[in-house]
């Protein structure tokens, strides 16, 4: 049998040091790369887990303060009965059962004790306790101090969040204790709340610690109790409760001691393994990638064995033809081997580029149509005679040329009738300049500039008259007689600016006034910044508008997903400039709030918004109209007298009307905002803060205020369908804002998928182009009546989805 053929590769060879070089640069950026994942990989994990455990351990700490707060205002309410002292002190204890029983059925507590001046349970709905000495001295005592104490602690084998009241007749003579329940139940409601485990482990008096609730399977809290507590892991945590990394979770530990008597941790968890698993998939992923890597390397080496010579001068060609781009390489040839033909094959690569380059130039500079310089060079042949007369104390003019009518000209004539066109011109005005140093340059479709160093722009205007007066010539280009007009600008230096930029575009500002004001040039004038004077135009408009009956309101319907019955819309002013058209709110609003027109155009909103919710009432519309109000007016003290007014004016009740207050206002001077909304609400409106989401105001700020509604701002709602931290901001919103009492409405809804998350999350009310875009008030009652999603909500007292 013939033997195979042996193939030799020099250890000194190129291809042996090319094959060398490609195995070690693959092993190397794998091994790299399987370390970089694997480091940043695990790193970004525990980070974001470390993040949700930080955000749930806040919404958790929150939920455990309105429970205790309800325990507490439960129980105060309680003590507060005069008959029910009397009852406690003096009166039958077993009569005492049912009160407490009933009680705490409305505060939705699960036990209610009576304790007497000897901290023994007279009474309550835990037969078990009575006639026992309580195992919490310390809180009682606690609550004797304050009038008040709250904490955690075991009764009958069972931990409880206890509230405890004193009964004063003056003095202390008995406690009320209102506890909650800490069970698996509460745990898995919090870690709904969350997306954490939650688990309550306490120790009372000398005994071990035990997990009394939590989420993890049984044995998972087993494991928890010997690793964590036993190491005595939790009491090294501080106080503001950091996330510690272990190997399989991000937990967080909530210390719960000030409210028991002993000691009360809860340990809020986040698994690693979900978001490490697609790390481990990826990186192994990387390793055979890495095998079949080195591989192909082998296998390339091999395939080059039979000659390394002529794949190398193939790659010299390839060089070669890559030099027709635009890359740029500097290498210089030395030796006689294939190295040496691909260092050669770079160095033509070079030569290559460089006249590509020279090309490039040459077109940025030079406007192939008319052959002069284009805006760039005009810039820079500007910027140097500037320079110059700066040096020498001479002055610089510059000419921007636009000619009239041009576009006509195009669309009547053709565009080789309009390049000829502008090949004249060029002409016409290179064969004018006076001077060497004289420049003309195309610096746009019709547009041309012209450089006069040593000019003022006295000397500008003799040089703008000869250049009409050439232009004046007529044209006559393939048979047809051209008349051309243009409009020229005039700038100087250094007396309007020494930036060439900015005196180029003074000359294009000073071309566009000769044009608007019908001469044949103009000179630079500060009257002719434009941002200025269009912002002062729109602010001496805006003064008029209401004057005027400029002004109009639009309404756009929300929707409410429970009981149906009433409807809702929001006014929206827009204004109807007899010239700009229509201004949208985002350019006019800051401009009155700024002069301190916003009064006015706030006035005048609520005038229109009063009279057309009265007049849909007095048609059988039971309608309710929300506008918003600015922070200016809301340090505005004539404003409840003037909406006071209103409302007697058209016989509009004050319940009918909401006024929305931007987040961002509220926050800007508390105790005066305070002042403010309790005036407007004790007029009978309704109070809602407007965007919510967007500043940083918080739900405990907020709860100190009036307000009735709160608004989710647009940019929360729009992404909470594909995005899981906006649905959890939504979800955790809408929850803490219920507990406070307020009706959440969500703005910004435009898809049926986020319509039903908000649903099932509980919104009241929903806003959005999905049920329907603002309308003219003559619109309303009909979108009332044929709308179906108002006739969903209005039929069956809840929205449905309506396809």
């Amino acid at each position: 049998m013939p033997s195979l053929p042996r193939v030799s590769i020099p250890i000194r060879s190129l291809q042996s040091r090319i094959i060398a070089l490609f195995v070690l640069l693959i092993v190397v950026v794998q091994v790299a790369g399987f370390v970089l994942i694997g480091m940043t990989g695990s790193a970004a994990v525990r980070t974001t887990t470390a993040a949700d455990v930080v955000a749930g351990g806040r919404v958790f700490e929150r939920v455990l303060e309105l429970d205790t707060q309800r325990l507490i205002e439960g129980t105060r309410a309680l003590t507060a009965d005069p008959a029910f002292r009397e009852m406690a002190v003096f009166g039958d204890r077993a009569a005492l059962r049912p009160v407490l029983a009933k009680q705490a059925k409305r505060t939705g507590a699960a036990l209610m004790l009576l304790i007497d001046g000897d901290q023994r349970v007279t009474a309550g709905t835990l037969d078990s306790e009575i006639g026992r000495r309580v195992t919490y001295p310390k809180l009682l005592d606690r609550a004797a101090a304050a009038q008040q104490a709250v904490g955690l602690a075991p009764i009958g084998g069972q931990l409880y969040q206890l509230a405890v009241v004193p009964v004063l007749a003056p003095h202390p003579v008995a406690w009320i204790v209102t506890g909650i329940r800490i069970n698996d139940a509460l745990a898995q409601e919090l870690r709904n709340l969350t997306r954490l485990d939650v688990s309550f482990v306490g120790r009372y008096g000398d005994g071990e610690w035990q997990v009394y609730a939590s989420t993890l399977p049984d044995g998972e809290r087993k494991t928890t109790l010997a690793r964590d507590v036993g190491a005595n892991r939790y009491a090294r945590t501080d106080a503001d409760g950091n996330s510690e990394f272990g190997d399989a979770a991000v937990s967080r530990v909530v210390n719960l001691a000030p409210r028991s008597d002993d000691g009360a941790i809860a340990v809020l968890q986040a698994p690693l393994a979900p978001g490490l698993e697609p790390l481990e998939q990826m990186q192994w992923q990387l390793v055979w990638l890495a095998a079949l890597g080195v591989l192909a390397a082998v296998g390339i080496g091999l395939f080059l064995g039979r000659g390394i010579a002529g794949p190398v001068r193939e790659l010299a060609s390839l060089a070669r033809r890559v030099g027709a781009g635009d890359y740029s390489a500097t290498v210089a040839v030395s030796g006689r081997d294939e190295v040496g033909d691909l260092a050669a094959a770079f160095r033509g690569m070079q030569e290559s580029v460089a006249a590509s380059m020279s090309r490039i130039t040459d077109l940025a500079y030079r406007d192939e149509l008319t052959g002069l310089p284009t805006r760039v060079l005009c810039v820079d042949r500007l910027a140097q005679a500037i320079a110059a007369g700066t040096r020498a104390g001479a002055p610089v003019a510059v000419l921007f040329l636009n000619l009239d009518q041009f576009g006509h000209i195009n669309d009547t004539l053709g565009h080789g009738i309009g390049n000829m066109l502008l090949r004249e011109v060029a002409a016409r005005l290179r064969s004018g300049m006076r001077r060497a140093t004289d420049s003309v340059a195309r610096v746009g479709g019709d547009e041309f500039a012209i450089v006069l160093p040593g000019s003022r722009a006295g000397d500008a205007r003799h040089v703008a008259e000869a250049v009409l007066r050439a232009l004046e010539v007529k044209m006559t280009l393939e048979g047809h007689q051209v008349d051309v007009r243009a409009s020229i600008g005039v700038a100087a230096s250094p007396e309007h600016g020494n930036d060439p930029a900015k005196l180029l575009d003074r000359a294009e500002a000073a071309m566009r006034a000769a044009k608007r004001d019908q001469l044949r040039f103009a000179v630079w004038d500060e009257r002719y910044e434009e941002d200025g004077g269009q912002r002062l135009a729109l602010m001496s408009d805006l003064r008029k508008a209401v004057d005027n009956e400029e002004l109009a309101l639009i309404y756009q319907p929300k929707v409410a997903l429970g009981d149906g019955g009433e409807h809702y819309v929001e006014a929206l002013v827009r204004w109807q400039h007899p010239v700009r058209g229509l201004v949208p709110p985002s350019e006019f609003v800051p401009l009155a709030e700024q002069t301190g027109y916003i009064r006015t155009v706030t006035q005048w909103v609520l005038g229109r918004a009063v009279a057309q919710c009265a007049e849909w009432r007095n048609r059988g519309l039971p309608m309710n109209v929300s506008v918003n109000i600015s922070a200016r007016d809301l340090v505005d003290g004539e404003l409840p007298v003037r909406l006071a007014e209103l409302l007697e004016r058209d016989s509009c009740s004050a319940k009918w009307l909401t006024l929305e207050i931007t987040e961002t206002a509220l926050v800007g001077d508390p105790a005066h905002v305070l002042r403010s909304l309790e005036r407007l609400h004790e007029l009978g409106c309704r109070l809602a803060v407007d965007d919510y989401g967007t500043g940083y105001a918080s739900l405990a700020y907020l709860r100190r205020l009036p307000l009735d509604e709160l608004k989710i701002d647009r940019s929360c709602i729009m992404g909470m369908a594909n995005d899981a931290g906006d649905a959890l901001v939504v979800r955790s919103t809408i929850e803490l804002a219920r507990k406070l009492g307020l009706a959440v409405v969500a703005t910004g809804v435009e898809d049926e998928a986020t319509l039903d998350q908000l649903r099932e999350l509980g919104c009241d009310s929903v806003q959005g182009f999905l049920l329907s875009r603002p309308l003219p008030a003559d619109d309303v009652p009909s979108w009332v009546k044929e709308s179906a999603w108002s006739r969903a909500a209005r039929e069956k007292g809840s929205l449905r989805r309506v396809i």
